[in-house]
């Protein structure tokens, strides 16, 4: 198997994945020359287990945080084990598809101006997942989004354009796009040089567009693959927490709007986004503790 095995460091940011994170990396063992598991401070036995079934497995490095400092610092801190020329970074409720790396590879290398390239992400019933390909969620086209003006891009396209590329045909070949997915990501070390670390002010959630938005930037080309499928259990690993979640996901919408259109937009603008950011986790945390209460009442945990 050795000489079908991918020049990739995958990188997997463990916590609390459970089972997911045993076949991630099993399948991943099977395509990339080097697996390193960064566990950010798990609570179960994942990382017990994924020792017991892979003892001092020769490609695989598994390294400790003793502080959850976050996805994105996970992610520089396996960057800093990686050997290979190229990395791929995968959740752990990810798994990839028989020769979804080597697609991936081929793709990223068929152009010096690729520097990222994603794959079609799936649900457990096959279907396309959100995310995988993607526009960046510009202040405006989340305003469109947010009040359901999306519906009116059947007639106005262009001012009323859809984010959610994934209710789009799905394309015979790659094609280049704004952003990808956090949940699958693969660059070359070159790339990564030129761009730099993941940005770790982000805990988590919105991490992955800024890095797609620095790459764009800096002149790489970001393309989505749709015949590299990858299996992926959404949310996986944060169901036990959703209001944690939620909290950090929507904090991580304020940083990247600020970072990236605060210059472009008007400041009443800009504080109008923030503000309806934090009404929409206001709505969703009452809601959560709404619909908590009720299933109490009727018995149900």
């Amino acid at each position: 198997m050795a000489e079908f095995l991918q020049s990739v460091s995958v990188i997997v940011v463990n916590h609390n994945a459970g089972e997911l994170l045993l076949e991630c990396v099993s399948v991943a063992l099977e395509q990339a020359e080097e697996v390193i598991v960064v566990d950010n401070k798990s609570t179960d036995d994942s990382m017990a287990r994924l020792v017991a079934q892979f003892p001092l497995h020769p490609r695989l490095k598994l390294i400790h945080s003793k502080e959850n400092h976050g996805f994105a610092a996970g992610c520089n801190t396996g960057i800093e084990s990686a050997t290979q020329s190229r990395l791929l970074f995968i959740n752990p409720d990810s798994i990839l598809g028989e020769n979804s790396l080597l697609r991936l590879v081929q793709v990223l290398d068929s152009d010096a101006s690729v520097g990222m390239v994603g794959g079609l992400l799936t649900n457990v019933d096959g279907s396309e997942q959100g995310g995988g390909r993607r526009a960046v969620p510009t202040p405006w086209r989340s305003f469109v989004r947010a009040f359901g003006l999306n519906r009116m891009s059947v007639w106005w396209p262009t001012l009323f354009f859809d984010f959610h590329l994934h209710r789009q045909p799905l394309p015979a070949e790659p094609i280049e796009v704004e952003a990808i997915s956090g949940a699958l990501m693969l660059t070359t070390r070159a790339a990564y040089a030129d761009v730099g670390p993941w940005d770790e002010a982000y805990f988590l959630h919105c991490e992955d567009l800024d890095w797609c938005m620095r790459f764009r930037k800096n002149g790489w080309r970001i393309l989505f693959v749709p015949d590299a499928p990858v299996l992926h259990y959404q949310g996986h690993s944060s169901r036990s927490r959703p209001l944690f979640v939620e909290w950090h996901k929507h904090k991580g919408m304020v940083r990247f709007y600020k970072k990236f259109f605060g210059h472009q937009y008007p400041g009443i603008l800009m504080g109008l986004v923030g503000l309806a950011v934090w009404v929409r986790f206001s709505a969703l945390f009452v809601g959560y503790w709404l619909k908590l209460g009720w299933n109490r009442v009727r018995g149900i945990e």
